[in-house]
């Protein structure tokens, strides 16, 4: 199956950042997107951004699990830390709580930076144990969590740099609700062999993220061929949402021309 085109949504975390957060969604809106996501809606009452995405006409995609402060053991998240259960627990009721509140089908569960007293196969069994019970919570919201490798450039220590240990802990909670965040800017900075690892994963992706290597600026910037991955995506038929999760080079509304260049 080949589909005709991808659907983009727009991160507003990192775009339209020439305008305060509340004016972004207008700004997308009018630069033609349907959809919106970004990591933390909790600085802001749910029917505020209710509100705001009602009148752009947008579909709220996805949004994140709370993160601890910028000197925390919980900034990146909580899910690999095995004495922050209460924490992350906490964090799964309240995202699922906004995510019904502002329609959301997707919940990306942060999966923590491990502290170097901790052993990685403990920090694996804790996200899989935290994800075991978070499955039941997102089954019962009808939600769907995903995981994503980070690069160890950008966020050192992260508890997976590679898809293929992301994915594992998706096999091993083996639930429809659990499922793959392939972020091509990650995977190609860590690992590279995009096309490959996203064919070999694909059955477990429900959400696709986009950069361009190395300073994740937008499609066309960097050295990742993108027609290419456009084409992969469009062959094995992807149908969910590519969150548009790039820093732009200049501005947001200049940087938007790869969209006609690669025929998205």
């Amino acid at each position: 199956m080949v589909t005709s085109e991808l659907r983009l949504d727009a991160n507003l975390k990192w775009l339209f950042t020439e305008k305060p957060f509340e004016e972004r969604f207008d700004a997308a809106a009018s630069a033609g997107f349907t959809g919106v996501e970004y990591s933390s809606p909790y600085e802001y009452p749910a029917a505020d951004l209710v509100r705001r995405l009602r009148d752009a006409g947008l579909e709220q995609v996805l949004i994140n699990t709370p993160s601890g402060a910028a000197d925390s053991p919980g900034r990146s998240g909580y899910a690999c830390l095995p004495d922050s259960v209460p924490q992350f627990r906490d964090g799964i009721v309240r995202s699922l709580e906004y995510a019904t509140a502002l329609g959301a089908g997707l919940v990306h569960v942060m999966g923590g930076v491990r502290p170097s007293e901790i052993r990685w196969d403990q920090a694996y069994a804790t996200v899989v144990a935290n994800l075991m019970w978070a499955s039941e919570q997102a089954k019962q919201a009808g939600v769907v969590l995903v995981l994503e490798a980070q690069n160890r450039r950008d966020v050192p220590g992260f508890v997976f740099d590679s898809i293929e240990q992301a994915a594992s802990v998706v096999k091993a909670v083996d639930s429809q609700h659990v499922r793959l965040l392939f972020d091509v800017y990650h995977c190609q900075v860590t690992q590279g062999d995009v096309l490959t690892r996203l064919r070999e994963q694909f059955a477990l992706v429900s959400h696709v993220q986009i950069a361009d290597a190395p300073t994740r600026t937008e499609p066309g910037t960097g050295e990742t061929n993108w027609r290419s991955v456009f084409a992969e995506l469009k062959a094995l038929g992807y149908s969910g949402w590519v969150g548009c999760e790039y820093r732009p080079l200049t501005d947001t509304l200049a940087g938007l021309a790869w969209r006609g260049d690669f025929d998205v």
